[in-house]
Order: structure tokens, then sequence, then C-alpha cells
């Protein structure tokens, strides 16, 4: 084991509270992810909505994978649909997106938590084009796993692997325990994963870890734990990139420049608009909006 990041709160705006773990001060990255937030558990209503206003994205892909609840979704390519619990939008942002998440004003009150994570791309498919994919619950793999129940979310694991298309080798699923079970979860030389508890605690090397922790591993090291039922977690992890990133409120490169470039369009309203929506996210600085929510999904 190499370390583990208990999430830190933070306030988004309109007092909509997530726990973030990644990025990491001594952290940065686990394989390709670089961002991770969990949301709620919240009370959504017509008095605390959530509220996430066109922003835009270059360097990544981007899942909100949820528990409960329900977000409306809409994007830059003309989609609008609804996230609902444990269904996948897969969102490539490549050379730019720009998207908004809100709740539904008619759906009343109700719970809502989730994980929201950032995909660095690899250098050479940072400037692919924009995608959006959308996958239901059953359309993902499940595997059974020494007492685990697993539903493979993205990329390869265990002899499976998920319809999402990816762009560098990588593991992201969320499980469960059936029972009292251990598990060893194999990762390769040039790989690095975590496991993040989102239910009921787990046991690594002696030590007990419960909800919003993540426990990072070494490079090439296998993800092991002791689990009882009812327990519930995600397993999250790739290949590491030779070079680092960068990230900047939305935007994600391994080149500096990139970002500022995005900036600039950002600024200049060079990006497309998203679909339905007639308000958007300044670039921090640029006035209290901004400042209010430094940073949007």
């Amino acid at each position: 084991m190499k370390m583990v990041i208990q999430g830190k709160a933070k306030d988004l705006g309109d007092n909509f509270q997530v726990r973030r773990s990644l990025p990491f001060a001594k952290q940065r990255l686990v394989g390709p992810f670089i961002f991770w937030d969990h949301m709620g558990s919240t009370t959504i209503s017509g008095e605390h909505e959530m509220l996430v206003r066109a922003h835009p994205h270059i360097g990544l892909s981007t899942i909100t994978y949820l528990f409960s609840g329900e977000i409306l979704h809409r994007d830059s390519l003309n989609n609008e649909l609804s996230i609902r619990p444990r269904e996948v939008n897969w969102l490539t942002a490549g050379t730019s997106i720009v998207h908004s998440e809100r709740s539904r004003a008619d759906q009343g009150s109700f719970e809502l938590e989730g994980i929201q994570v950032w995909v660095a791309l690899p250098k050479d498919s940072e400037d692919v084009a924009p995608s959006f994919v959308h996958h239901k619950e059953n359309e993902l793999p499940l595997i059974d796993f020494e007492g685990f129940q697993l539903r493979l979310i993205a990329g390869e694991a265990l002899n499976h692997k998920s319809p999402l298309p990816v762009y560098s080798p990588l593991f992201y699923l969320n499980g469960k325990a059936t029972g009292s079970a251990s598990m060893n979860f194999p990762i390769k030389d040039n790989q690095e994963g975590a496991v993040y508890v989102t239910r009921g605690s787990i046991t690594v090397e002696g030590n007990t870890y419960s909800k919003f922790d993540m426990v990072v591993f070494n490079p090439g090291e296998n993800i092991q734990f002791q689990s009882e039922q009812d327990c519930e977690f995600m397993i999250l992890g790739g290949e590491i990139f030779p070079e680092g990133r960068h990230i900047w409120w939305n935007f994600v490169s391994h080149d500096k420049q990139k970002i500022e470039e995005a900036k600039a369009r950002w600024v200049e309203d060079q990006f497309d608009s998203v679909i339905n929506e007639t308000e958007k996210i300044p670039l921090p600085g640029q006035c209290p909006i901004a400042q209010k929510q430094p940073f949007q999904g």
C-alpha cells in the first residue's frame, strides 16, 4: 500500500457539497484518473437544487456515476438525457466540449449521491474529436469474483471488457461484497490502482478504512483488502502516463500552452454552445459566479 487519501469537503456553490479525493498534493493521478468527487448524499429539492451551468473541458473523459437520484445532462453535441443510478454517460472532451448538469424541476425532493471522475487522455489522444456515449446498467459486464460482485464501468478487468471507448489501458469498477471475502485484484507492472469505499468498511494491512477513504497502492502492486458483507466500493486505475499532467479549472493537458489557449477560447466565446442552455460559468476570476464556483465537473 502506498497511501490513504481522505476526501476533503468542497462547496461548488448553491450549497452543493462534494468530497474531493483527486487531485491530491502527493498523488495527482491514479493511473489516468486525475479527478474524483463524491457527491452527497444530499437532499435535492426546489430550495436546494443541483445547478452546474454550461462549462468547458479539454483533454479528458468524464463519468458521472450515480448511486441514487437523477441528473439532467446537456452538452454541445446536442445530447440531452437523464443520468440515472448505475447508468454511464461517457463524455470525451478531446479538443473541446461543453456541458451542463442540473436537477430536474419536475422531480420534487430526492436524495442524490454519486461519483464524478475525470480520466486524462494520453498525449497522442488529447486532440480527438469530442464524443458522447450512454449505456444502461445491464449493458456493463457483471463479474462474480472471489466473493465479490463487480460491475465493470470502463476499461478491461478480469477477462472482461466494458463497451465504453477508452483511449488508454484502464479499469473502473463498482463492487460490493456478498459476504466476508478477500480481494486480490491483479495489476500489471506499468499500472497503478486504488480502492475507494462508498459504504461499510474494508481492512488493508490490518487497518480499517470507511466511506470517503481512497486507498492507493504502489505501481504494479495488486489491490488487496478484506471486506465484510454490505461493503460497497469503487476500484480504479490503469496505465501510468510517461509525462505529467497539468490541471487548471476544467482543463487537462500535458501541455500548459493548450490550457492557456483554452482559457482564451472560453473568454472569447469560441466553444460550442450547449443545447437548451442560456447560462454558462465564466472563467475563474472574471465575476462573482466564477469565484463562487471555481470548479464545475
